[in-house]
């Protein structure tokens, strides 16, 4: 298994800050559902064990559609989403990765994942949120 580095990371106002513990080569995956398709970003699952909000919490806002699992937050000052709880892993949160401080990222890989055809996709991401 891979070395762990705490990763930190805010929205564009630094109203909202967070860190992830991942390794140094990040994973992550481009989805062309439609609010991601709108909104962009390259999105990383982490279980919520390697994720902590360091502050910022009264300045998050959230947006939900369809079945309302998913818990898209953005910052109420910049409308950045720095990460959200995805309805495919609910029991972890999916990091915006170009919300991260690139201090300790040696590289990043990004995926596709066709998340217009979510209900036959979502199960290659539920590993993503399990503890190693």
């Amino acid at each position: 298994m891979p070395e762990l580095k705490i990763h930190q990371g805010a929205c564009h106002c630094g109203a909202v800050k967070f860190e992830i513990d991942a390794p140094s080569q990040l994973h992550a995956h481009a989805c062309n559902c439609s609010i991601c398709y709108m909104s962009g970003g390259d999105q990383m699952i982490v279980p919520a064990s390697k994720f902590r909000l360091l502050c910022g919490e009264d300045a998050i806002t959230t947006y939900t559609f369809n079945t309302g699992a998913a818990q898209h937050t953005f910052c109420k000052h910049c409308g950045i989403k720095p990460f959200y709880t995805p309805r495919s892993n609910p029991d972890g949160f999916s990091v915006n990765l170009r919300c991260l401080d690139r201090a300790h990222v040696e590289s990043i890989i990004v995926d596709v994942f066709d998340g217009q055809n979510w209900e036959q996709n979502a199960g290659t991401l539920a590993h993503l949120s399990r503890e190693d």
